[in-house]
């Protein structure tokens, strides 16, 4: 009988772990890169872009997205039409940490003005203040979205981001909430709440 050790403390009668089954790979799907961009929109059937009953849970990367507009939101919404039309009813909440560059100002608060109450506008990622657009501001982070294809159950999603406010603040933002909809979501698009995305990339994998 052997002794194993976890963080350096013992567990006693274990003679082995067996692997564990059942995780998961992401599977890369598509990048797409901002450039002075409107939006950037993951369609279904378009450009190689995979978001049907391929995959239960989808997760999309955001890598230093940049605004060409100061004080400005990074936002998402959904469609059940291929993209015509971005405007499932959406309930959700949102909660932010920050702390500012003086170090003399730091919470954890809920964000009011960022959740959605059955509304079909777009879901803000940004949490309790704005993203800037200085040359070294961006946000990074992702979003899941869970069983998008399925025709029974709403569609859950959870976000983080984290990124550079106008003020110099860094803001870690979380939200979750569902599209209130038994459609299947089809196409997600992203945009800024004004002005284009100047720079970075988003990154849609599968999750097998």
């Amino acid at each position: 009988m052997s002794i194993v050790k976890l963080n350096n403390n013992g567990v006693k009668n274990a003679t082995a772990f067996g692997s564990i089954t059942g995780l998961g790979s992401m599977i890369f799907i598509k990048k797409l890169t901002a450039s002075s961009s409107a939006t950037l929109s993951f369609v279904d059937g378009s450009d190689g872009v995979v978001l049907d009953n391929t995959y239960k849970e989808y997760v999309f990367t955001f890598n230093n997205i940049h605004p060409a507009t100061n004080i400005v939101s990074f936002n998402f919404n959904l469609s059940t039409d291929g993209g015509s039309n971005y405007n499932v009813t959406k309930t959700s909440s949102t909660f932010a940490s920050y702390h500012n560059e003086a170090g003399n100002d730091q919470a954890l608060s809920y964000g009011t003005a960022q959740d959605l109450a059955q509304s079909t506008g777009d879901q803000k990622l940004t949490v309790l203040s704005s993203l800037g657009n200085q040359n070294d501001e961006s946000l990074s982070g992702y979003l899941h979205l869970f069983n998008p294809s399925s025709t029974t159950f709403v569609k859950h999603f959870i976000a983080t981001t984290n990124f550079n406010s106008e003020s110099d603040y860094q803001v870690n933002s979380f939200i979750a909430g569902y599209g209130n909809t038994t459609s299947s979501i089809n196409a997600v698009r992203f945009q800024m709440s004004s002005g284009n995305i100047d720079a970075g990339d988003i990154c849609l994998y599968g999750i097998a």
